[in-house]
């Protein structure tokens, strides 16, 4: 069953409720991590574990998404940072999802299978049925990508994504949409409409963004700047 989002008139009263907080900056380091880019767009920045056990300084990163690239537990051993996390990332082999998807975590857990192996909405219906959030790359192939919404749409866990570029999130945005509205998603993905994006009534859009949680990307400059160019931002966005 399709959710109708209903489409406007462009000027509608958010223009930002599709992308507020949306990017999530990969840190790879501390320093990144302590100085990501204030925008709109600007969501919590993502950093490895690793890098936040290895600080050996007082420091504040306030809210985050943490990837899990060492075990949990060690986040907890001479802990000199100070953070909120607002979910963790973690990145799995189909041999390892068993083991994710039953992780004691003080916060939600997104957990982003390889999507090469097995069968797609087997493997993202597991993590559903887990109560975890799916997560994917906006690199896999379209098939695979539509495989994954056709689970997680109007699943309660909703998902979460990567992009390399402000034209992939906009890809990601449209497909969403597509899948909630039970349009053609591979069409979606390789032709976003940006202006049936930019026509959505806020309503529409709060409910795309219940169900993506945020796109994590290495360079959240560059794609907000193509969210403005996009017109996605309304006039005089920063």
């Amino acid at each position: 069953m399709s959710i109708p989002l209903t489409l406007g008139a462009p000027h509608r009263p958010d223009p930002q409720a599709l992308v507020a907080g949306l990017l999530q900056q990969r840190c790879h380091t501390a320093a990144e991590a302590s100085s990501c880019p204030d925008a709109v767009t600007t969501g919590p920045p993502v950093i490895d574990a690793s890098v936040l056990a290895s600080v050996r300084t007082e420091q504040n990163f306030g809210r985050i998404v943490v990837e899990l690239d060492i075990d949990p537990d060690d986040l907890r051993k001479d802990r000199h940072a100070s953070y909120e996390v607002v979910r963790y990332h973690v990145n799995v082999r189909e041999d390892t999802l068993a083991e994710a998807t039953s992780l004691r975590l003080p916060s939600p857990l997104v957990i982003f299978p390889d999507l090469t192996e097995g069968d797609v909405m087997e493997t993202v219906t597991a993590i559903v049925d887990a109560h975890r959030t799916p997560g994917f790359g906006a690199w896999e192939s379209p098939r695979r990508i539509a495989d994954v919404l056709a689970v997680v749409a109007h699943a309660e866990v909703g998902f979460s994504a990567r992009a390399r570029s402000g034209e992939e999130v906009l890809a990601i945005l449209a497909a969403t949409v597509a899948a909630l509205r039970g349009d053609d998603i591979l069409r979606a993905l390789a032709a976003p409409d940006v202006g049936a994006l930019i026509a959505l009534r806020p309503e529409a859009a709060e409910a795309v963004r219940t169900v993506l949680l945020g796109i994590e990307v290495d360079d959240a400059v560059g794609a907000h700047a193509v969210l403005l160019a996009a017109g996605l931002l309304g006039v005089g966005s920063v």
